[in-house]
């Protein structure tokens, strides 16, 4: 499948919503609902039986389209097909794309405070912008939603651009400042000949509409004359929009990486509305907290073509398309046991709520993520008392004896970890709806009754992690003592079937990339359908098992000589 043209990209986005449309109920499903709702019940039986005894490592290739020769022949197709319609992600050099384009390595002291994800992010993303704003002859570029100041700074020092950074963050304006004058002196040191050193300007400014981003850009250029220094502007909700072109403005270049929500989109309602504003480069993230089904410059859906197709995808099925299935088929075994299992306790809590607490359980209550919070703190135990006994190597679960209570039949105040529990990355394996544990319990609550010690060494394990996770859950809901709260009835009524989690996650998760794909193709479009002055392509610009937000958009107006890039190499299928 191609997106080179609006016509192909409108037929690809028609694919998915009708390819979507036919799983809307797996779409829709909540995981917390798992049990409640036997939500296993509403995948095809024989897919179930298949997949439940499928290895964990065949299950995590799910997502990437990979099947076996002994699925059933519809689960094939489900799997293939929804592969087929997502955007390849597989990184591609910027010069394929741009041919005049560098990327500049980026030193010590311009990586000081970035991990080795960012620093791979800002050299990618510097070079390409670097490359489009010489082309369109654009010397001073906008970082919208900055951060703080990375991609700013490598523009600054390593391509002498001029910069504005708008941030939503004062404390990030105050840290990219103090953090530019001290590369500054840097940089001003190593230099033999004296050379006026740029440094990014500063903003902030809470962007909520394109109407205030454009306004704020724009003033923030005014006879501004690329000579930028070390100042915070602050904006508020009043400030005017410019509304007539002011050719003391510099030609500009939007660029965001990983701009959040809406952000994104109102760059590229700028992008087109402003005469200034050349060229963009978006990566954007946070699907989740688009506007969606509303009068006013919704951030999905905002091509004509999405607008008419009705397709509504809720909050719900927006954050499905954070999964990523690079993350996915790099997790061990181990980490991803110890997600489904994060699943089935939270869906296990559910019942909890519904049997003894119905009242706080109608209102829906989300008050973290569990799941993260609960593999940091167990990893982070275990490793001081592996670590302290010369056994930093062997992360398995503890014994039963570990785990239970102690002696007095009250409950460990820092239960140790399971294998594998670390943090997951971008929402990967979470699905936002688990519970931090790192509330405070009352001693009340802690006298819940989990059931007899017969159990075996397995199921005494795994019912000693539900009730650290349910303890921990109640008390950051404010639920009062309940004394016949049976933690071991309620375990016993849904173990059975903890054994779908993982097969039902893996299914889900395979619709997250396509439903991230029709977000994207829904910007691409909005972009080819102004017509022929707009040049506008997607592009695979990270390595996605590194960054899997990769897919940068990338958009220049043809008001003087093209770019020309390859687009044999723009993202098509």
């Amino acid at each position: 499948r191609s997106c080179e043209t609006a016509e192909q990209t409108r037929e690809w986005m028609e694919a998915i919503a009708s390819f979507l449309g036919r799983h809307r109920p797996l779409l829709e499903a909540h995981v917390v609902n798992f049990f409640k709702d036997r939500l296993w019940e509403m995948v095809d039986a024989d897919w179930m039986e298949c997949l439940r005894r499928e290895p964990v490592e065949s299950l995590l290739m799910l997502p990437s389209g990979c099947v076996q020769d002994h699925w059933p022949s519809s689960l094939q197709e489900f799997i293939l097909t929804a592969r087929s319609l997502v955007l390849p992600r597989e990184q591609k050099s910027p010069q394929s794309f741009l041919p005049n384009s560098r990327v500049a390595s980026i030193g010590t002291v311009l990586a000081q405070g970035m991990n080795s994800k960012k620093k791979h992010e800002i050299e990618a993303l510097s070079g390409i912008v670097d490359a489009i704003a010489r082309s369109r002859g654009a010397k001073t570029v906008v970082d919208v939603g900055s951060g703080q100041g990375y991609l700013a700074q490598a523009l600054s020092f390593e391509y002498q651009l001029a910069v504005i950074a708008i941030d939503a963050s004062s404390h990030h304006a105050s840290v990219t400042n103090t953090r530019a004058e001290r590369i500054k002196k840097h940089y001003a040191a190593k230099c033999v000949e004296k050379q006026q050193f740029k440094v990014p300007r500063t903003v902030t400014c809470h962007v909520l509409s394109s109407d205030t981003l454009a306004a704020v850009t724009l003033d923030a250029c005014q006879d501004d004359h690329g000579e930028h220094i070390t100042e915070t502007n602050n904006c508020n909700q009043s400030i005017p929009q410019i509304e007539q072109p002011n050719h003391s403005i510099p030609q500009l270049v939007l660029a965001g990486l990983h701009a959040c929500g809406d952000l994104s989109v109102n760059m590229l309602r700028v992008f087109v509305s402003c005469e200034q504003v050349q060229a963009l480069v978006s990566v954007g993230c946070c699907y989740n907290l688009l506007s969606e089904d509303t009068d006013t410059c919704p951030g999905f859906p905002i091509s004509k073509a999405a607008k008419s197709s009705k397709l509504v995808l809720g909050k719900s099925i927006r954050d499905l398309a954070c999964q990523s299935a690079e993350r996915w088929r790099n997790l061990t075994k181990e980490m991803a046991l110890q997600n489904f299992d994060i699943h089935a306790f939270r869906a296990a809590f559910q019942m909890v709520l519904e049997k003894y607490f119905p009242e706080v359980s109608r209102l829906s209550p989300s008050i973290g993520r569990q799941g993260k919070a609960l593999r940091r703190q167990r990893l982070r135990k275990v490793m001081e008392s592996h670590l302290a006994m010369g056994k930093a190597d062997d992360l398995s679960y503890p014994n039963c004896k570990e785990q239970n209570m102690n002696t007095d039949g009250s409950l460990p105040t820092e239960p140790t970890a399971p294998k594998g529990a670390v943090e997951c990355c971008s929402n990967e394996l979470c699905t936002g709806d688990t519970y931090s544990t790192s509330a405070v319990v009352g001693s009340s609550i802690s006298r819940v009754n989990v059931g007899p010690s017969d159990t075996n060494l397995d199921e005494c394990c795994k019912l000693t992690l539900f009730k650290d996770f349910t303890i921990s859950g109640l008390g950051r809901l404010g639920c009062g003592f309940v004394e016949d709260v049976n933690l071991l009835e309620i375990w016993k009524d849904v173990q059975h079937f903890t054994e779908f989690i993982g097969p039902f996650w893996c299914l889900r998760a395979a619709l997250g990339p396509l439903v991230e794909t029709y977000i994207l193709l829904d910007r691409l479009l909005f972009l080819q359908e102004q017509g022929s002055a707009v040049e506008a392509s997607l592009f695979p610009l990270f390595d996605p098992a590194m960054s899997p937000r990769n897919m940068a958009l990338v958009a220049w107006k043809l008001t003087g000589d093209p770019l020309e890039p390859s687009h044999g190499n723009a993202s098509h299928a």
